[in-house]
């Protein structure tokens, strides 16, 4: 008898290799968050990976009810990090609008850095470019 011929067979199967996906994920989280924990001192993080090493699941799951609530934490504030830093390089790179751009012209007009002629060519641009971007 072939050993995926039986239909309970290909489920069984399934459920080991959904196991076991399951657990590379969890052991990828758990050796993650151990770099990211910068609480934790470097001989401590090396006795969890030993022991992950030698008897994975019971220190994956000894890991997880121990430091489990730790690990949501810092993967929430390394997150809201990531995102802060994201927001802060678009805001960079974004620039400003094409109404600061008059009014910095205006300003220089006003001091009398640039001429008429000048203020009209930079409005002129920074409405252009207001256009190319709506």
């Amino acid at each position: 008898m072939n050993y995926f011929n039986s239909f309970w067979h290909i489920i069984w199967t399934m459920f080991w290799v959904f196991a076991f996906c399951a657990y590379l994920i969890a052991l990828f989280s758990i050796i993650t968050d151990l770099f990211r924990d910068r609480g934790l001192k470097g001989w401590m993080k090396a006795i969890w990976l030993v022991c992950l090493f030698f008897l994975p699941f019971a220190t994956a799951l000894a890991y997880l009810i121990f430091r489990g609530r730790g690990m949501s934490q810092r993967s929430v504030k390394q997150a809201e990090e990531n995102r802060q830093q994201a927001e802060s390089y678009i805001r960079d790179v974004a620039g400003s609008s094409a109404s600061d751009e008059i009014a910095k012209a205006k300003g220089l007009l006003d001091a009398g850095t640039i001429t008429q002629q000048e203020y009209e060519q930079l409005k002129a641009r920074a409405l252009a470019g207001e256009a190319k971007l709506s």
